[in-house]
């Protein structure tokens, strides 16, 4: 394995339109002198830890066992949010870095981030949960509120910050996608979301010329127009099951609705499969239907903690809890189909050629060697 000085940023959220020549000038400026920009693919569920889970180990949601934000337990009937450590089941970077001897440093703005995969971090910093003597440390301020877009630029500082008073040999770090999911691209708000990225971004390199730089994102973003509540819409037709959507966490200021493009279906024992599948066929908001075999095949996922079903939602629809049954609406965007799957990856210092990476999760594969790609 390489143990080359490395950062990895994670922009929470960020589609490729986001991130430009135009909005990030420095990083492309590096990126075509020191290394490349493209686009990858991230991992189905398009979700925040299930990326994450991949872009840390370089392994597909198959060996992680991490298949979304929230569980259900078709036994017990226990649901709930994956906020902690236990689930992760892969080895991260972080800890093979760290069981090599070297410093490792994993900051967040979500909380969740720290709590599911701080193992192996020797420096954890949280917005949500901030440790105040570390801070007083590296001379930081507390941070803004979670959804406070000011945190963006509040956890780029921290990661300037720690590079120059604790030079991590690796550095995690991942923003919140709260700007992202409430404006699009080429507006203000979200143009000085990258503006704070590409700033330090720039800070960065300067202070540690020689640092492996990895920018990328955990999903991507989409406008949905069409919001269906798909277990109301069970409910009439006189079906038994229980959908999850893999989407669902804390954060509802960013999905007041838990919206986004895939649902997990489990069917109550009983219940007759033909009935459902007849029912998916005639939602107009229903793209895909997929068995938990076909899913586990085509997008690497394990097949246990996805339910019996998998149903994807089409480019500007997404499954909802709404009232009723059905919402019309131009206010969310989100993430979690196929269509938000599509991620920047720029590169300063990288490693490999540009065609070496096709999935975001490639950055630690191929920095930990991994033989299957």
């Amino acid at each position: 394995m390489t143990m080359d000085k490395m950062m990895i940023l994670v922009i929470d959220g960020c589609a490729p339109e986001y991130l430009t020549p135009k909005t990030a000038p420095d990083i492309f400026t590096l990126a075509a002198a020191h290394g490349f920009a493209t686009t990858v693919l991230s991992a189905i569920p398009s979700v925040t830890n299930v990326n994450h889970a991949c872009i840390l180990s370089g392994r597909f949601p198959e060996a992680t066992k991490v298949v979304g934000n929230y569980y259900y337990d078709p036994l017990t009937k226990a649901e709930g949010f994956i906020e902690e450590r236990g689930v992760m089941q892969a080895r991260t970077i972080l800890q093979a870095y760290q069981q090599a001897g070297k410093k490792t440093a994993l900051l967040t703005v979500k909380g969740k981030v720290l709590g599911v995969y701080g193992d192996g971090a020797d420096l954890g910093i949280s917005a949500q949960t901030p440790d105040k003597a570390l801070l007083d440390k590296l001379g930081l301020p507390l941070p803004p509120q979670v959804q406070d877009p000011q945190s963006t630029e509040w956890i780029m500082q921290a990661a300037l910050a720690c590079i120059e008073k604790e030079q991590p040999d690796l550095l995690y770090c991942t923003t919140n996608d709260f700007v992202f999911h409430h404006y699009g691209p080429g507006t203000p708000e979200a143009e000085a979301q990258i503006r704070y990225i590409n700033e330090y971004v720039k800070k960065i390199h300067l202070a540690d010329p020689e640092r492996r730089i990895y920018i990328t994102a955990d999903h991507g973003m989409n406008q949905k127009s069409k919001l269906v509540n798909f277990p109301a819409v069970a409910e009439r037709a006189g079906l038994r099951l229980y959908c999850l959507p893999p989407l669902k966490d804390r954060y509802v200021e960013n999905h007041i609705y838990q919206e986004g493009g895939i649902l997990y279906v489990f069917l109550e024992p009983g219940q007759a499969p033909q009935s459902f599948l007849e029912l998916a066929a005639a939602t107009p908001e229903v793209e895909h239907v997929l068995t938990s075999a076909e899913a586990a095949k085509e997008f690497r996922l394990p097949q246990e903690g996805i339910g019996d079903y998998i149903l994807l939602a089409g480019k500007d629809c997404a499954f909802g809890e709404v009232a009723g049954e059905r919402l019309v609406t131009e206010a969310v965007r989100t993430h979690g189909s196929l269509y938000e799957r599509e991620v920047p990856l720029l590169a300063i210092n990288p490693q490999a050629a540009k065609a070496a990476y096709r999935y975001s999760k490639d950055i630690a594969a191929i920095a930990m060697e991994l033989k299957e790609r």
